[in-house]
């Protein structure tokens, strides 16, 4: 199978994760352009050397999993950034239009979200002053259905909303271009939401024109990988703590059980109602009340030694902390035996179940098929443990910032080789030069 993967940046679990799952399977080929094409943190991606790079792929793609942000804007964060108008936009996005006609094409494209803080790490300059101001407006105004009184200057609210309706046309667009059957699947994602807001009216627009949205981003390229391999895969999932699967995720807004019920439906699986009756087993690690998270110092309820093995191949979404492992759980598996379907547990809930479901179905897949390669799933599986539990959940509360975490990290290399019986020289580093992520390399 021949799939084309344009990814939403150069982060690695945007522009490594891809690979190295596609890795566990031998008959996947996977083209995905040069890293240098796209885009990071400060500077957008090199539209027009992407659209040139696409022209030389084979005849006989069978799928293009494609981030529509990064052929229209350069990228997710400078689709929050960039300048150019409507009609701009337009022009760059048709002539890829015009080459996925009569290809299997599936696309995603983001809701532009409003981050709740006045960090501009990735948003416009005046985010640092008027943030919080606009994220106050934005969810006053939807909240009541009427625009409510701001201090922001006029100036900035102008460019910000004028922003919004360009980022919502271009959205309005592929509507269009799916009505024209442009798109084999098409999602709107939404990252980073509240209860109100500009982008929670935009996806309720969408929606009612027959768009279909997703809490999340980052994954999303990811689950429409595992849409598109066509395997029917059969799911029971476990809750550690289903009496609360109601709750709702940091980041996100709607419960785990929708969370982890849309992964699945836009990742191609079948929910069953017995683990008898299943190929896989999904444990999912929930919270009891509210979703801790580590760095932030947000507290939950922890993990209190109720797992039990499932008696079935299952896999492992860590979801009781956003932005890194359950340590407890994580230590409960360590102890029994690892999942054979993977663990995940990385930024918010829907990163987690996303890039979880990819790696089980290209797994399955794989086994079915006879093409599996275990070397690369432990090598997946020894970067995981790496960065969700030992970097996330540990070391990033070590450091003050970016610096050699090296022998910070040996101790939790040492126990993993043992544990997936294999060793290899790994080394770390920062691609945006920030703590928030890191860059497991492997030799």
């Amino acid at each position: 199978m021949r799939i084309c993967f344009i990814p939403i940046d150069n982060r690695p679990v945007c522009y490594n994760l891809p690979k190295d799952i596609c890795a566990i399977n031998s008959d996947i080929e996977l083209f995905i352009p040069p890293r240098d094409l796209l885009g990071g943190l400060t500077k957008p991606a090199k539209t027009d050397a992407l659209y040139d790079w696409m022209n030389t792929l084979p005849d006989d793609i069978d799928s293009f999993v494609i981030s529509l942000d990064t052929l229209a804007y350069g990228g997710l964060i400078p689709s929050r950034r960039c300048s150019d108008t409507f009609e701009e936009v337009k022009a760059r996005i048709e002539k890829f239009k015009q080459f996925f006609l009569n290809k299997k094409v599936y696309a995603f494209s983001s809701i532009m979200r409003i981050s709740n803080n006045n960090v501009n790490e990735e948003e416009k300059e005046y985010w640092s002053e008027w943030g919080q101001k606009i994220f106050e407006f934005s969810y006053n105004s939807c909240k009541f259905k009427t625009p409510q009184p701001t201090d922001v200057p006029k100036e900035i609210l102008e460019d910000y909303m004028n922003t919004r309706k360009r980022n919502f046309g271009i959205n309005a667009l592929y509507v269009d271009w799916q009505s024209e059957g442009v798109f084999e699947t098409l999602i709107f994602s939404k990252d980073d939401c509240a209860e109100y807001g500009f982008n929670v009216s935009e996806a309720v627009m969408l929606q009612n024109w027959g768009a279909i949205t997703k809490t999340g981003a980052d994954e999303i390229p990811l689950t429409l990988l595992a849409r598109a391999i066509e395997e029917n895969i059969k799911i029971y999932v476990q809750y550690i703590e289903p009496e609360y699967k109601d709750k709702i995720s940091n980041y996100e807004d709607v419960s785990i059980e929708e969370s982890v019920l849309g992964q699945l439906a836009l990742g191609g699986f079948e929910v069953v109602n017995s683990k008898q009756g299943a190929d896989i087993v999904l444990v999912v690690n929930n919270f009891k009340e509210k979703q801790g998270e580590l760095v932030m110092g947000w507290k939950t309820e922890p993990y209190r030694w109720g797992f039990r093995h499932p008696q079935k191949p299952y896999a492992v979404a860590d979801v009781r902390y956003a932005n890194g492992a359950d340590e407890a759980f994580v230590e409960t598996l360590f102890k029994s035996s690892l999942p054979e379907y993977g663990y995940a547990g990385w930024n918010t809930s829907a990163n987690t179940l996303g890039s979880l479901l990819a790696g089980v179905k290209i797994k399955y897949n794989a086994i079915k098929s006879g093409k599996y390669n275990d070397i690369a799933f432990k090598k997946l599986q020894l970067i995981r443990y790496l960065d969700d539990w030992a970097y996330q959940s540990n070391v990033r509360r070590q450091i003050d910032a970016p610096c050699d975490i090296k022998e910070l990290m040996t101790p939790y290399e040492n126990r993993i080789f043992s544990l997936l019986g294999c060793k290899y020289d790994v080394f770390y580093a920062y691609p945006w030069d920030r703590k928030f992520e890191i860059e497991v390399l492997i030799n």
